[in-house]
């Protein structure tokens, strides 16, 4: 696997996007099961087929794209709201950021670890490992680089995010991700009930971090991303299940942004199994 990686990271992004879109576009097709789950959740958010009709292919493109952003040369990045990071670090009371399934998730980190954390503000991003055990030491060093720690999904894990916020260091997580049973709550996502996980409440109330939602924008024709960085446009209420509620609706706006990008195929609203975060 990472041999194939390696050659496709050599390709140049509109390339490998033009491969993602051909891709999504087939999964989207053959697959009864997805693209059912796909339409009903771009429903549920009131969305009309021709808004949502560009995600099919953006689906494709978050895989694709892998590659490029792991192993290959480093990709154009584009700012918009680096001073609400300058701002918070400055603060230096770390910095909690949220992103949905929206874009290029993995762009956000990387722009930052670039930036900033290479100059001694590092970020540790919490991911989920393969269930393929030979993929996931690609997995791994793909998010372990410089300014950028990786977290697993597990207790472990979780340990390490709030360390690296009690030192004032940032924190990235998606907190539209389905946790295990036990380790959230139903709360309403685009007014349909979702299992949410209460992570990234529990973790911006008990270390009093900065919280920041950011997303990576994908352009057109291979030309980047672009990363949007902006705080709550209020503080969390104090309440874990109210805050919960609260991130959800800020992922929501973030997410009506640019719902071309969004993956509306990811089974949101399914129902939670016990296991590890």
């Amino acid at each position: 696997m990472r041999a194939l990686f390696k050659v496709l990271s050599f390709l140049p992004l509109f390339v490998l996007h033009a491969l993602g879109w051909c891709l999504g576009w087939v999964v989207f097709l053959l697959s009864p099961t997805y693209r059912a789950r796909f339409v009903a959740n771009a429903r549920q958010a009131g969305l009309e087929s021709r808004v949502w009709l560009g995600a099919v292919g953006a689906a494709g493109q978050v895989v694709s794209e892998l590659p490029r952003l792991w192993i290959g040369r480093v990709v154009p990045f584009q700012w918009r709201g680096a001073e609400h990071i300058d701002s918070a670090l400055a603060a230096g009371k770390g910095i909690l950021f949220l992103t949905p399934h929206l874009g290029c998730f993995e762009a956000a980190a990387q722009a930052y670890a670039a930036r900033y954390g290479t100059q001694g503000n590092p970020i540790t991003v919490l991911f989920r490992p393969p269930r393929q055990v030979s993929l996931r030491p690609l997995f791994a060093s793909s998010r372990d680089r410089p300014g950028m720690a990786a977290a697993p999904t597990a207790l472990a894990g979780v340990k390490q995010l709030l360390r690296a916020l009690k030192r004032g260091e940032c924190v990235g997580l998606l907190p539209d991700q389905v946790p295990p049973l036990g380790q959230g709550v139903w709360s309403p996502f685009f007014g349909r009930d979702a299992y949410t996980m209460t992570l990234s409440a529990r973790l911006a109330l008990q270390t009093g971090a900065v919280v920041l939602l950011a997303y990576g924008e994908r352009l057109s024709w291979g030309r980047g991303y672009r990363v949007h960085f902006r705080p709550l446009s209020q503080p969390l209420a104090s309440d874990l299940a109210i805050a919960t509620s609260e991130i959800n609706r800020a992922m929501e706006q973030l997410v009506r942004e640019a719902p071309h990008q969004y993956l509306w195929g990811y089974a949101r609203y399914k129902v939670p199994r016990k296991g590890d975060l």
